[in-house]
């Protein structure tokens, strides 16, 4: 019997070969370029800004700013003026900007010191010391705290001059919560004390308070007055902020916008100390004459914005202090205490009003 070889038919024409491997191929390169680009830590569709969230070659909302490359440089020449300012070059300039000092603001973020170098003027300074005190209420209102307090946190010339105190920290970092805790630090480190100035008040003589400005050209103030320089500036940053006023202990404090379960006295904002520096979120600071905050406070609204939140190292490093005050069970105790002074440049005192 005779076999005849039969050559088995391909299932591929060699043209049809060609394309196929050629098409798999291109097919390979193409998923492993998706994966390339996937697992890349740059991420290509970030839109770059400046600390105030200014997108890069625009102007910022705060004139004359123009965001440059990360920076927010004054480019009056682009942007323009605000009102009643007036255009030197690049810069805008008021009236009350005479008789300039340079400040030296000091802060501390995460265990090391750092400085801020800012101009103040005492043309401005001077304005505001002699503005009247009082508000003027139509028949049948009674004053409140929190009028006094919007009429010199919303004053108009300081509003202009505090501004590119903001612009400053946000030139150091695009981060908010770092934007926050330098802000928080600088306020903190401020010194402590009274004007040696009073004014009548419905016929008493009370000690004068004073403007946040004037607060941060002196560089010194107490617990109010810092406190409502540091709302300014937080707000500005875009934060909700309150200030808490404890009647019965005579202090006032800042609340900033946090998670509940954080919050002081369930308010939904963490407690912040000014008087000197301190842990956001710690209320149990024992003050001079072992004083502590046990009333229910006052709520001041500020603002409404952005919250901090959750998870913070601040959160955590509160409750341990808290604890350490309390004579709880801390593994390391010293080690501990020791870290969190250095951390944050805790104070032996803090004061009251």
């Amino acid at each position: 019997m005779r076999y005849k070889l039969v050559k088995k038919r391909s299932f591929f024409r060699y043209d049809e070969k060609q394309e196929f491997f050629l098409s798999l191929a291109l097919f390979l390169v193409f998923l492993a370029l998706i994966m390339l680009i996937f697992k890349s830590p740059i991420d290509l569709t970030k839109t770059k800004t400046c600390g105030d969230s200014s997108l890069y070659g625009t102007c910022s909302v705060v004139k004359p700013y123009y965001c440059d490359d990360g920076s927010l440089v004054e480019k009056a020449s682009v942007c323009g003026c605000s009102e009643s300012s007036e255009r030197l070059g690049d810069s805008c300039i008021t009236n009350l900007q005479t008789e300039s000092k340079n400040l030296a603001l000091k802060y501390i973020l995460d265990g090391e010191e750092k400085t801020l170098n800012f101009r103040v003027y005492k043309g401005l300074a001077d304005h505001l010391s002699v503005l009247p005190p009082g508000i003027s209420y139509v028949s049948g209102e009674k004053p409140v705290r929190a009028d006094f307090i919007f009429k010199k946190i919303n004053e108009d010339e300081q509003r202009k001059l505090l501004l590119p105190l903001v612009i400053k920290i946000k030139n150091l970092t695009d981060d908010k919560e770092e934007q926050a805790r330098i802000a928080i630090s600088l306020v903190q480190n401020m010194q402590y004390g009274f004007s040696n100035k009073t004014e009548g008040f419905f016929g008493n003589k009370v000690n004068y308070s004073r403007y946040p400005y004037e607060v941060l050209y002196e560089s010194k103030g107490i617990c109010g007055e810092k406190s409502e320089l540091l709302a300014f500036l937080l707000r500005e940053i875009g934060y909700g902020v309150v200030l808490f006023y404890n009647q019965e202990e005579n202090h006032e404090s800042l609340g900033i916008k946090c998670p509940q379960e954080e919050s002081y006295k369930g308010t939904g904002y963490c407690f912040v100390e000014t008087t000197g520096p301190s842990i956001i979120t710690d209320n149990s600071i024992e003050y001079v004459g072992g004083i502590t905050l046990d009333s229910q406070p006052e709520v001041i609204f500020i603002s409404d914005g952005e919250s901090l939140p959750e998870g913070l190292q601040e959160y955590k490093d509160a409750e341990t202090m808290k604890r350490i005050r309390q004579g709880k069970f801390v593994l390391f105790r010293d080690l501990k205490l020791e870290y969190l002074k250095e951390k944050y440049g805790l104070v032996e005192e803090y004061n009251l009003e």
